[in-house]
């Protein structure tokens, strides 16, 4: 691990400690399953603005893969290339009418189907290093 990826990962350990509750306890979860999925994809944080200093959690493997955003009643996580990829177990709920993007909200009360989106972030790798 590099330091620069070193770095992201303790942004990202604090940006799960700073929200805490259910919200944290989600990112974790997804953070997991997310790293989990292929052994190339790294950690950054994107986007820093006056309003967002923490940044955005990413994951990249040839390109952003998703990112994590942190809304009042929902954790989402945006998948830019979202419409390219094959969703057979209906996970995006969000960002439906995007030409590109497509987004998973997961709310308090959600289940994460670790395999599903396991599955969804290989395909969004595989379409990375496929142009």
């Amino acid at each position: 691990m590099s330091a620069d990826e070193a770095s992201a990962a303790k942004q990202i350990d604090a940006i799960i400690a700073n929200i805490g509750g259910w919200r944290a306890v989600t990112l974790a979860e997804l953070r997991r399953v997310i790293v989990s999925a292929e052994t190339d994809i790294v950690e950054e944080i994107k986007w820093r603005k006056p309003s967002k200093p923490e940044g955005v959690a990413t994951w990249v493997c040839q390109g952003n893969i998703c990112m994590a955003d942190l809304l009042k009643s929902a954790v989402r996580l945006t998948f830019p290339k979202g419409a390219r990829l094959d969703d057979p177990t209906k996970l995006f709920n969000s960002r439906l009418d995007s030409s590109s993007v497509r987004a998973i909200d997961f709310f308090e009360e959600s289940l994460i189907d670790d395999s599903a989106l396991r599955r969804l972030v290989q395909e969004a790798v595989t379409a990375n290093r496929h142009g």
